[in-house]
């Protein structure tokens, strides 16, 4: 690390946990590049097509303890 980034990051250890949080995102956001203009709008049209297969019966539900017994099965083997 530079000299510089050394005393920014010194500076910024200084701020209050939620001001630390808020650079934290600021800087992670920022290594992203830019974002997609119609993402947004994807994410909307998404939203209302699983709703509308939830709706008409076309999706099955599972409870959260079965998906996750099963999550912990694949990763740990268990």
């Amino acid at each position: 690390m530079t000299k510089p980034a050394e005393a920014i990051l010194a500076d910024a250890l200084r701020l209050e946990p939620d001001a630390r949080a808020q650079l934290a995102a600021e800087l992670l956001a920022s290594l992203d590049g830019p974002s997609d203009p119609d993402a947004e709008t994807e994410w909307q049209a998404e939203i209302e097509r699983r709703v509308a297969d939830l709706e008409a019966g076309r999706t099955k539900l599972e409870p959260w303890e079965d998906v996750k017994r099963r999550i912990e099965k694949s990763i740990l083997g268990r």
